[in-house]
């Protein structure tokens, strides 16, 4: 075989993954990408504190540091982006990205608005291209993969209702009800769409008393209720200080059964504070989801190697409008008797 053969038979170079925020997502971002994603590495980080990107930056071999996200999308040692800054910025950076077409991985949100995701969705569009995967790592978790087959084959039959729970150990002080909406259930308002192939048409919050570790102001546990454009409804309880650990279950009713997802072995469990009952209860979300966020890394960094940028399973810019509208939904359904209409632009 000659050298030119050679050449064309060898691997692709490994993707040069830019980095934009190392807080805690973009650490352990660093480290997935580092110690378990195969065919990337990454070559330059960014942080709005210097000394927090050369910390992470200096635990890669051969990467780099820059002073502002712009030179970053700019380098010519970056061929994708994952962007783990705080939302307010997901807007702009993501756009940069499109407009010198290199393949981004936005954590949620895509924005923090509908109008301001929108803009998103049209820079894409204006674009020819799709370049934006948004970080829903649940659509990689198995147990989701599984039930969303079950549910696309038929074998659940006709789908009538999804039954949600989300529930944390405990927040940080001054988490609102709007934050919530935007930092919780926006999870669920994704996995709907994953689930149905269908946009949320109207929300309604139900607001229980509220629970003992509860912040002053607070209503936690929460209730909310979705209608879908066929009319099933989604039910989502949010439970975010319940002193005992994370977990996320969801329901589907069908017509030829029922599937739960979320529960261990099918066991009947009672959780005290700690998790002492009932086996370990993760303290937060990355434990529970560790394998998803390394499905989905793995599988956009595949599609950046295969020039479709965008992996199968991922929520692109649609989603992240369609979860954008439905928060904003939600939000004013706090202060709102009955169900609030989702306003939804037409798709360019």
């Amino acid at each position: 075989m000659s050298s030119s053969e050679q050449d064309a038979s060898a691997a692709p170079a490994d993707v040069r993954v830019g980095v934009i925020g190392v807080g805690q997502m973009g650490a352990d971002h660093v480290v997935r990408i580092r110690d378990r994603i195969k065919g990337a590495r990454v070559s330059v980080v960014t942080d709005y504190l210097r000394e927090k990107a050369e910390e992470i930056a200096g635990t890669v071999p051969g990467a780099r540091v820059v002073d502002t996200p712009e030179e970053l999308i700019a380098a010519d040692d970056v061929d994708a982006v994952l962007i783990a800054s705080p939302g307010a910025f997901h807007r702009d950076q993501a756009i940069a990205c499109i407009e010198v077409s290199k393949p981004v991985l936005c954590e949620k949100p895509l924005a923090m608005n509908p109008e301001d995701a929108y803009r998103v969705v049209e820079a894409e569009q204006a674009s020819g291209g799709a370049y934006v995967s948004l970080g829903f790592m649940r659509r990689f978790d198995r147990d989701y993969a599984e039930l969303k087959d079950a549910i696309d084959s038929g074998e659940l039959g006709q789908i009538s209702v999804l039954n949600c729970k989300h529930r944390n150990a405990t927040t940080l002080p001054g988490f609102t009800d709007t934050m919530m909406v935007y930092d919780s259930a926006v999870h669920e308002i994704d996995a709907i769409h994953y689930f149905l192939d269908e946009p949320i048409t109207a929300v309604q919050v139900v607001l229980p008393l509220p629970g003992p570790r509860a912040d002053e102001g607070q209503h936690d546990p929460m209730l909310l209720l979705f209608r879908t454009a066929s009319g099933r409804i989604v039910t989502d309880e949010l439970y975010v200080n319940t002193g005992s650990g994370y977990e996320v279950r969801t329901e589907a009713l069908g017509s030829k059964g029922i599937a739960t997802i979320g529960q261990e072995s099918g066991r009947i469990t009672t959780h005290r504070e700690g998790g002492q009952w009932g086996g370990a209860i993760p303290a937060d979300f990355r434990p529970r989801f560790l394998d998803a966020y390394d499905a989905e890394v793995q599988a956009w960094i595949g599609a950046v190697r295969e020039g479709t940028n965008v992996a199968a399973r991922s929520a692109g810019v649609w989603d992240g409008y369609l979860g954008a509208a439905a928060c904003a939904a939600a939000e004013k359904a706090l202060t709102t008797d009955g169900f609030v209409p989702v306003d939804v632009r037409e798709r360019p």
